[in-house]
């Protein structure tokens, strides 16, 4: 596995690659890799003849009220992951290789940023945009591999590649979850033993939303105020949204029927704040999601 620190060698490194026919996987990733990191490494190794992870935890992306210090990190357990997992490279830059001095450029994909975590935190998506965009520059892969856990964040990275004609394809790769159902985060690190417990409450809410949707149920404020009620229930937890959206444009749905709809969870166990998300559909109604496409 080869260690990249800057652009220049990592570019003239996969040019050669390239100019020997191999295909090449990107994951981009802020490090503190778990078993949902590795799902995706996977994945674009079994499509991909090289694949490419970045470690950076992107300064960008992170709120006033957020404190960049805190978010977990261990480069040397990273590594031997991504070694054992295949990875042929990483590229592990600075904050001045990614944001040179004088850099200004933003990149804001508004609509999709708005709702949902964009209420939360102002300003994360700009910062989550242009991030990506300025790695996949870097990288210039032919994939690029994105959890669906992180739903919004995929949206937005969809359309921005398909709005600058970006030629990486996107592939979204489902959520990987504990036994108990818990989607995989590099979050719940944070959890205490009470709180991870009750954490396993997002994934019975899906379950039960599914179970309602598949049953026949399409009443909107039925559904949200019974996955409210369930939540609410669960010691440690506190509600940030229980959203039911077109996922699309994650706009508000006022009917379940005959379409398929994004439940969108977020979830407060104690100082810890963990999202998750589904796709619900009735019965007849096909749960694959149209993707933007490149033009």
């Amino acid at each position: 596995m080869r260690t990249f620190h800057h652009v220049g060698p990592l570019r003239a490194y996969l040019r050669g690659m390239r100019s020997e026919g191999q295909s090449i996987g990107f994951v981009p990733t802020m490090g503190a890799l778990h078993d949902g990191h590795i799902s995706l490494f996977r994945r674009a190794k079994n499509e991909c003849d090289l694949v490419v992870a970045s470690i950076f935890v992107n300064p960008r992306q992170f709120g006033p009220n957020e404190d960049i210090s805190a978010y977990p990190r261990d480069i040397q357990a990273d590594l031997r992951i991504a070694s054992t997992e295949g990875i042929g490279a990483i590229f592990q830059p600075d904050a001045e290789e990614v944001y040179p001095p004088g850099f200004q450029t933003i990149i804001d994909v508004p609509e999709l940023s708005r709702p949902l975590e964009g209420t939360h935190r102002p300003g994360h998506f700009q910062g989550v945009a242009t991030v990506v965009a300025k790695l996949l520059n870097m990288v210039r892969s032919d994939r690029a591999y994105f959890g669906q856990k992180d739903f919004q964040q995929l949206l937005i990275v969809e359309r921005l590649v398909h709005d600058l004609n970006i030629s990486t394809e996107i592939i979204a790769v489902p959520t990987a979850r504990a036994e108990d159902g818990l989607a995989l985060s590099s979050r719940n690190v944070y959890l205490s033993a009470e709180e991870r417990t009750s954490a396993a409450v997002l994934y019975r809410a899906i379950l039960a939303a599914e179970h309602y949707v598949e049953s026949g149920g399409a009443d909107v404020e039925i559904l949200r105020a019974e996955l409210t009620t369930l939540i609410e229930n669960e010691p440690c937890a506190s509600i940030g949204y229980v959203a039911l959206v077109d996922p699309e444009n994650l706009m508000p749905v006022e009917s379940l029927a005959g379409r398929m709809t994004l439940l969108a969870l977020a979830v407060k166990l104690g100082r810890t704040r963990l999202i998750d998300n589904t796709l619900l559909a009735p019965p007849g109604v096909s749960r694959a999601r149209s993707r933007v496409t490149r033009t």
